[in-house]
């Protein structure tokens, strides 16, 4: 039986998760300017005072509500891309890892869709641009070797379809609901059978 000692380390990491969770929904709802920490503990059910137990100021939170999410965003890219699959089944996989985080961390997403270009311009969030240009690098990438691969079209213009993918796709997370209708991995689905009819070569008609 876990000692009281026990217990009580188990529930701070928790308690932790579960505080990050609620300021995350707070950020994402009104947005970084006019939440304070006040709010945050208001929201969790606690004083503001107790909220500084676990953390030293709302930037403190907002940055780990960040980095958890694209920690674990590239930790999905980074298999994805050791897969060393072809072009057609990396965008797939992209997409489908892509959904899969906004289930897991829709607020996150908002925020950082919402918040990221005036944050990046503060030291503490660089780390931002660098995921932004990874992020750019990976997609356009994978749209160039296929356009070399002749599995898309040889036209495309490939800066503007990952613009187009990229913004597609992570707007989800302002109407997506975990636990919804559709699964990630459905939605996803139903996505790339649109974009990829529109970018995939069609087989010549046979004469």
């Amino acid at each position: 039986m876990p000692t009281k000692k026990q217990s009580q380390v188990t529930a701070a990491p928790t308690r932790r998760r579960e505080l990050l969770d609620t300021a995350a929904e707070v950020f994402a709802e009104q947005g970084y300017n006019a939440t304070t920490v006040r709010k945050i503990a208001d929201h969790a059910g606690m004083l503001a005072g107790s909220l500084y137990y676990h953390f030293d100021s709302k930037e403190s939170m907002l940055e780990e509500i960040l980095r958890t999410f694209l920690d674990e965003l590239w930790d999905g890219y980074d298999t994805v891309l050791a897969a060393e699959l072809g072009p057609r089944e990396t965008l797939r996989a992209l997409v489908t890892e892509s959904f899969r985080e906004i289930d897991r961390h829709r607020a996150a997403v908002a925020i950082y869709q919402k918040e990221s270009r005036h944050l990046a311009a503060q030291q503490r969030f660089a780390f931002l641009t660098e995921s932004q240009r990874k992020f750019e690098k990976t997609w356009l990438s994978t749209l160039e070797r296929g356009v070399a691969a002749e599995v898309f079209r040889a036209d495309l213009d490939v800066r503007l379809t990952y613009r187009f993918v990229r913004d597609t796709v992570w707007v989800a997370a302002s109407w997506y609901r975990p636990g919804g209708q559709h699964s990630p991995e459905e939605i996803a689905r139903q996505y790339l059978s649109m974009v990829l009819d529109g970018i995939a070569i069609r087989p010549q008609p046979l004469t």
